[in-house]
Parts: structure tokens; sequence; C-alpha cells
């Protein structure tokens, strides 16, 4: 395999299992706090209106419905964390990688709250660091936390994938 072809896989399986520690997550603050879980179907509807021109929404729970955003939603939310994996892995380079540390991993899973405090809230109506919601400050410490926890779930996939013997398949990529 290409050292692309590493690179890609190795940011896909690190940006997939901290996505998921990041749904985990939410799952537990349902119960624990009584928040209620994410609609990823509203990005997958603010999705398809980008694609038909329209960037901003009022409110997105308003505009029409598309079809599979569900689908498209959930998909783009795991596309996006194997993304930030790959900022990661890129920005820090392959030893990261092949010998994960926490700090780099919370400095981009932290940074990776810009994405919907500056662009995904503003343009699905929620404002910019959800500032049109009814309790902005609580909203963005959740946000903040989730994305600490995907943080941390960059660094345990990584030291996962390492300690698991599934790193040596990344020895010569990042």
């Amino acid at each position: 395999m290409t050292e692309v072809g590493i690179f890609l896989l190795h940011s896909a399986a690190v940006g997939m299992g901290a996505t998921l520690l990041m749904d985990l997550w939410t799952v537990i603050r349902r119960f624990v706090f009584a928040i209620p879980l994410l609609d990823y179907g509203l990005v997958g509807r603010w999705l398809g209106h980008i694609v038909r021109g329209r960037f901003r929404h009022d409110a997105i729970g308003a505009a029409n419905p598309i079809p599979c955003e569900r689908v498209i939603g959930w998909m783009f939310h795991y596309l996006t964390g194997m993304v930030f994996a790959a900022i990661l892995l890129f920005a820090w380079g392959p030893d990261w990688g092949r010998n994960p540390t926490i700090g780099p991993a919370l400095v981009v899973g932290i940074g990776t709250v810009a994405a919907p405090f500056l662009i995904m809230q503003p343009a699905m109506g929620s404002g910019i660091a959800a500032s049109r919601t009814p309790r902005p400050a609580i909203a963005r410490v959740h946000s903040v936390i989730a994305h600490m926890v995907f943080g941390l779930g960059l660094y345990v996939t990584a030291s996962m994938i390492v300690e698991t013997g599934f790193g040596a398949a990344f020895s010569s990529g990042a």
C-alpha cells in the first residue's frame, strides 16, 4: 500500500474511533443530564440544501426535508471525524501515529469546536457559537466538552491501534 493509502486508512480508523467515543458520550449525557441526542438528520438537511444553493437558514428544522437526510448527516459526521484525524496525523506527523500523546489530540479535538461554532450553527439558524439558542452558555459548554471527548477519542483510538499491533500496518506511513 502507498504512503497516501496508509495515511488515509490510519486517518479513517482514528477518526471513526474518536467519533464513536464522542457519540457514546452523547448517549451517556442523555441519561445523566437528560440532554437530547443530536439530530444528524438536520445536518443532512443542511447539506442537501447547500447542494441546492442555500447555505444559511433561519431555522434548519423548518426547512424542507430532503431524501435520506439522516443517512447523509451521519455519514458526514463520521467523515468529518476522519478529516479531523487526518489533520492531526498530518500536523504532528507519522511519529504521533506510532507513539500517540494526549496533548496534540486534545488540541485538535478542542479546536474542532470551531466548525460548529463558526460554520454549522450560524448556517443552521443557531447563531455564532449557539448565540440564538435558549441557553447559549450551556450549549457552548456542552459543545466544548463533546469536542474534548472527541480529542480524547483521537488519543485513545490511536493508542489502541498501536497497543493491539494494528499500528504495524501504519508503520511505514502516518
